[in-house]
């Protein structure tokens, strides 16, 4: 994982976490149409980032699986 992938993960949980925050905001108000459209807002925006993750972590494993497959090198003589 690089530092923009970290980066841009760190940024979808800050989202994330106002539209949890505007969702509790709602619901404690008793405004349940919007809070009702903020959950699907925030679900929507939790989806994404765990299938975001999931990529960067597919990719981490075909890193390594590579990694390991690269012949040794020959020995010093």
């Amino acid at each position: 994982m690089t530092s923009v992938d970290s980066l841009m993960l760190d940024a979808k949980e800050a989202i994330l976490d106002e539209h949890r925050r505007r969702f509790q905001v709602f619901h404690q108000e008793g405004r349940a149409h919007e809070a009702i459209r903020q959950f699907q807002v925030t679900v929507n925006c939790a989806n994404d980032i765990l299938n975001d993750s999931l990529q960067l972590l597919e990719e981490a494993i075909e890193a390594h699986k590579a990694a390991m497959e690269m012949p040794a090198p020959p020995p010093a003589q």
